[in-house]
């Protein structure tokens, strides 16, 4: 399995409109994030889970040149707007429409952005086509299964997802945009290999973990490697990992995982 973080930061990026903190003119390109989000490789099979406003730059520099379906986990801005680029992709599948998979909330906003791509096929080449589906608890594909949980983010839940890969057995959690985990979401992800949560940044905040927070469920899960993303201009990629216990690190864009 291989994971590729497309986007790590927060829905105001980094640097930041009009910011000239020591972080947003940080020389580190581990300090310049675009949105959040992960393209995930599961023996073979091409699995985007969100989509940010930066989508279309973030596949040319990860050179992500195939998707089998699309995953949105929840309807926020910052992870559905890059959606109209997904049109390349229904293009290379032989201009067929894109799998779909949200809750019903991101069901709701792909229907109001974006209605003019609801269909079984394109219009004509060059032009985006989804098919919409609510995410099933368990998805079971030939390559594996992908697990879904409802995760408490302010007015709304979105989904975390936790990809179990069938020929290495491997286990991958995605946990973005949450306020805190479940019961049941800390078991699902239980005994993965490695763990993504939302760790916005170093003080509360009212519909995100900070780090803090964060490192809590971290040592609840207990997994080998623990991720955060969806950072803000708060986070100093090095001075804030630097403090961090073992096992857990900041992720940044273009960072890619090999389980």
């Amino acid at each position: 399995m291989e994971v590729i973080f497309l986007g790590s930061g927060t829905s105001q990026g980094v640097p930041m409109i009009a910011c000239d903190c020591a972080v947003c003119t940080s020389p580190d390109p581990r300090n310049h994030r675009t949105r959040a989000s992960v393209h995930v490789v599961m023996d073979g099979l091409h699995v985007q889970v969100d989509a940010a406003p930066e989508f279309r730059l973030q596949c040319l520099r990860e050179k992500i040149n195939r998707m089998d379906f699309f995953i949105l986990t929840h309807g926020h801005a910052d992870h559905v707007t890059g959606m109209d680029d997904l049109r390349r992709f229904c293009d290379l599948k032989g201009s067929e429409a894109l799998q779909v998979y949200s809750t019903d909330e991101g069901i709701s906003r792909v229907l109001a952005i974006f209605p003019y791509a609801i269909a079984e096929r394109p219009i004509s080449k060059g032009y985006a086509a989804f098919k919409l589906e609510l995410m099933p608890p368990v998805l079971e594909l030939p390559q594996g299964t992908i697990q879904a949980t409802l995760l408490p983010h302010g007015g709304l839940n979105t989904l975390g997802l936790v990809f179990t890969e069938k020929s290495s057995g491997k286990r991958f959690a995605y946990y973005t945009d949450n306020k805190r985990l479940t019961h049941e979401a800390v078991a699902l992800a239980k005994g993965a290999d490695v763990v993504v949560l939302d760790g916005l940044r170093p003080n509360p905040h009212p519909t995100h973990m900070s780090i803090p927070e964060a490192l809590e469920v971290a040592h609840e899960i207990g997994a080998k490697q623990t991720w955060l993303t969806h950072l803000t201009h708060l986070n100093d990629h090095a001075a804030t990992e630097a403090e961090l216990p073992a096992g857990v690190r900041l992720a940044y864009d273009g960072l890619r995982l090999k389980l």
